[in-house]
């Protein structure tokens, strides 16, 4: 069978129990092995005669069999295998004298022991890999790693010291080899394998880091295989002294990995000269070094050409994509009458940066090739306005144009909010400069949940190519919304949309021709992350909050603290009782909830607390707070006597969530307990206080998107974040930074910094799990700009990459928006 990257791993693995164990890591092809990159490696085994043995540390050692002893113990028989050895020959290559040391295996099935002691028969020389422990006043190694060598009494060999200093030492008290099939023909040759440094995998209760790390060495195997025919080699098959195996291959000197045939299986993306000039290694190899390492520093270089791999390939994508929409043509959108009538009505004036970004987007809508922008503002520095401007340009101007919200609620919301400002614009400007009546042009709304006649009158009014604005959910990327005028498309919240469904806007005009595009997010971005994931679109900051808007006085509170806790419930009390509203967030629904809809750190958090309690450092991470819990409780408490609650998830229905948010602006349930469901864009103005519980497990961008769902009002506003963190951990550290600044770019660059992976959208582009794997937007953006200057060189020389055609299908797949890009072949 030909093994490829994109081979399933239920094809090439017979153990149906860890095939589903690696599928529920995302592992599902030989690729998707590939790419599952070991968070860490370990330093060096050291080479230590038994003698020179420290307690808790791990070492490694040759040495003899020179005794056998299985026994059972207790009810349930569990037995165990006792195997004493002398490294008499090493301990002299160090200039030791020899000493003895017992193995210990312990096991229920007889099987295993059994096996075990028919390969450690007496007079067997062993490679012995482990970390001694003392019992009974006798040094014992408990479950080590053992090889079994084949040696024969004329045998030379050499043992290299800590020093990197070769001594070779006579063979005499070695015997032959009393198995048929050694693990290693020599004892150099098992320590080699045992002193490796190992790569450690993010692993689960189903699997552990050393199974992960075996299946993706066999994979490796495998494809060299099917890369170079010659490669695979029997068991027992010596290496040449060069290196080589038998027909010339260059092999791996631990898991016997031929590099010729991988190089044919994996092939590279990166150009030969980019490669050079950066002194990176060969795609295949990287991948051999990052999964069985020579050493640490051939590990950290294989990760590094990775990364630039990644760098490379986005970029390249994201120029491409820019060249491509340049080329592309759309209709002009000259006419700002609409534009400017709706200026004039608003009861407020624009800041400074609206008025910079309403012109550069007039200037880009003027013209007949696609504009390209991204609008990033803070929480409520006015986009919707900007937005509408756009829009109305697009309408007056005689076209179409369609606002997407990524959900039901904030839809609606828009389309409220746009209503009312086009009444206001065409009640108050009567006509234009020229003396012609002002019409108000249709504001649509067309969402999924929508009763079917009022969708059918949607669809119809955007099918008939009359001038309108049209405010869409998901709905506007399916097949049945056809808007055969079609000439700017918004993407509010652009990263919760795929590139492919962005895409789709494209063909929805009659013409041909391509819609202008604006996209907006009040997702904090480091500039340097812009640079990255919206490099092919122009870039327009909103920084600037409109006047009357207060400053939003945030406090961390530990949720230890009971008086404090009292008082912030009693300051909302008082709020509630002046008018206002309250929001309260929780990660998780109920108890059934197994994973949150927050942006959490679950992950990496669970992964080092449960690190921490295997050191007896710390306990399990705490369960989260749930929706359905704090309801409970919060309306028991004193203080909130006579208020009534209402919750809000993602699993009610569009119904439940209307009637829901209407009741809470209405003042009918003042406190609405949800998960982050409020996150983006709804607007309460009356909301003067948030309280997140659980806080220090969130991420600092989700905390300061939260913290913006208050204020709008204009009113005195808090933000309480509570928390359970350690005094002085990473958890305070982290909620310092939101309540320190205001600033959305600060935040963001810190929560990347503080989190060291992920990155600060969220999800990706591609509306799914993250693209890029090892790329870090702000540690790495000296390496971005980089590529991004090689990427224009090539791209200059050879705009549709002919000449480079495993970079070309690289790209195809990151513009796609799927992680298969990494493994294309």
């Amino acid at each position: 069978m030909s093994v490829t990257v994109g081979t399933p791993v239920s094809s090439v693995m017979t153990n149906k129990r860890r095939v589903g164990a690696l599928k529920s890591l995302g592992v599902l092809t030989v690729g998707d092995a590939l790419t599952y990159y070991p968070f860490r490696v370990t330093d060096p085994v050291p080479l230590r005669a038994i003698r020179e043995a420290r307690i808790g540390e791990p070492m490694a050692f040759a040495a003899e069999v020179r005794a056998v002893r299985v026994s059972s113990s207790g009810a349930r028989g569990n037995g165990r295998l006792e195997v004493v050895v002398d490294d008499s020959a090493f301990a002299a290559s160090r200039r030791q004298p020899g000493a003895m040391a017992r193995l210990v295996f312990f096991s229920h099935k007889k099987q295993y022991l059994d096996w075990m002691s028919g390969r450690l028969r007496q007079g067997t020389c062993v490679v012995v890999a482990g970390t001694p422990g003392v019992f009974n006043n006798q040094l014992q190694f408990t479950h080590p790693e053992v090889l079994t060598v084949g040696v024969h009494p004329t045998s030379r060999y050499t043992f290299v010291l800590e020093e990197n200093q070769p001594l070779d030492v006579r063979n005499a008290s070695l015997g032959a080899p009393t198995s048929p099939r050694p693990d290693v023909e020599s004892p150099e040759e098992g320590l080699a394998r045992v002193c490796r440094p190992r790569p450690v995998y993010h692993a689960s209760s189903r699997i552990s880091s050393d199974h992960i790390h075996d299946s993706i060495l066999d994979m490796l195997r495998l494809l060299a295989g099917s890369g170079d025919s010659a490669a695979s080699m029997p068991d027992g098959a010596a290496s040449n002294a060069d290196g080589t195996g038998p027909n010339g291959s260059l092999t791996d000197a631990a898991a016997n990995i031929p590099l010729s045939g991988l190089a044919r299986a994996i092939p590279d993306i990166l150009p030969e000269r980019i490669r050079a000039d950066k002194d990176l290694m060969h795609r295949a190899e990287a991948f051999l070094n990052i999964h069985d390492p020579v050493s640490t520093k051939e590990f950290h270089r294989a990760i590094a050409t990775l990364r630039y791999e990644e760098a490379f390939v986005c970029q390249t994508a994201l120029l491409q994509a820019r060249a491509h929409a340049g080329h592309a043509s759309a209709e002009s959108c000259p006419d700002v009458t609409l534009r400017d009538a709706m200026i004039a009505s608003l009861p407020f004036n624009l800041t400074g940066g609206q008025r910079e970004v309403i012109d550069a987007v007039a200037a880009d809508m003027s013209r007949d090739h696609p504009m390209q922008r991204l609008l990033q503002g803070e929480v409520g520095s006015g986009k919707t306005v900007v937005a509408l401007a756009a829009m109305l340009q697009a309408v007056g101007s005689g076209h179409q144009a369609v606002l997407v919200a990524p959900t039901q609620v904030l839809a609606e919301q828009h389309h409220r909010t746009i209503t009312a400002m086009v009444d206001r614009m065409t009640e108050q400007v009567v006509s234009d400069s020229d003396g012609h009546p002002l019409s108000a042009p249709p504001v649509i709304l067309l969402t999924g949940g929508m009763k079917l006649a009022a969708r059918r009158r949607a669809l119809a009014t955007a099918a008939s190519g009359e001038p309108c604005i049209v405010v869409a959910t998901h709905a506007a990327f399916s097949k049945t919304f056809q808007a055969p005028n079609l000439a700017l498309a918004v993407i509010d919240e652009q990263h919760r949309f795929g590139v492919e469904q962005r895409e789709s806007l494209r063909g929805k005009a009659l013409s041909g021709k391509a819609p202008h595009l604006l996209v907006m997010t009040a997702t904090p971005i480091p500039r340097t992350a812009a640079m990255t994931w919206f490099g092919d679109l122009d870039i327009s900051w909103l920084t600037e909050l409109p006047g009357g808007r207060k400053p939003i006085r945030t406090f961390v509170v530990p949720e230890t603290d009971g008086p404090l806790m009292g008082s912030m419930f009693a300051h909302i009390r008082r709020r509630i009782d002046a008018g206002e509203r309250a929001y309260v967030v929780c990660a998780r629904i109920d108890d059934s909830d197994e994973s949150s809809e927050g942006d959490l750190l679950d992950d990496a958090m669970a992964t080092e607390s449960a690190q921490s309690a295997r050191n007896g450092a710390a306990p399990p991470p705490r369960p989260l707070h749930t929706v359905v819990q704090i309801a409970d409780r919060l309306a028991k408490l004193p203080q909130f006597q006579g208020v009534r609650f209402a919750t809000l998830t993602g699993r009610d229905d569009d119904a439940t969530k209307q009637q829901v948010m209407a009741g809470f602006v209405s003042g009918e349930t003042p406190i609405l307990v949800a998960t982050t469901v409020i996150e983006v864009g709804v607007d309460v103005p009356q909301a003067s206080c948030i309280v997140v519980f659980d806080a220090d497990r969130f991420g600092l961008s989700q905390l300061h998107q939260l913290r913006g769902r208050v204020g709008r009002g204009g009113t005195s506003s808090w933000a309480f974040l509570v928390s359970q963190a350690e005094p002085g951990g990473l958890g305070e550290q982290r909620l310092a930074v939101i309540r320190d600044t205001t600033d959305g770019s600060t935040i963001a660059e810190e929560d990347l910094r503080l989190r060291g992976a992920g990155d600060v959208l969220g999800d990706a582009q591609s509306g799914g799990k993250s693209s890029l794997k090892l790329l870090r937007v702000v540690k790495d953006a000296e390496l971005i700009v980089d590529a991004r200057e090689r990427a224009e060189v090539l791209l200059s020389e050879d705009p549709e990459l002919m000449g480079e055609v495993e970079l070309s299908g690289a790209v195809l797949d990151f513009t796609r928006g799927n992680e298969t890009y990494l493994t294309s072949s």
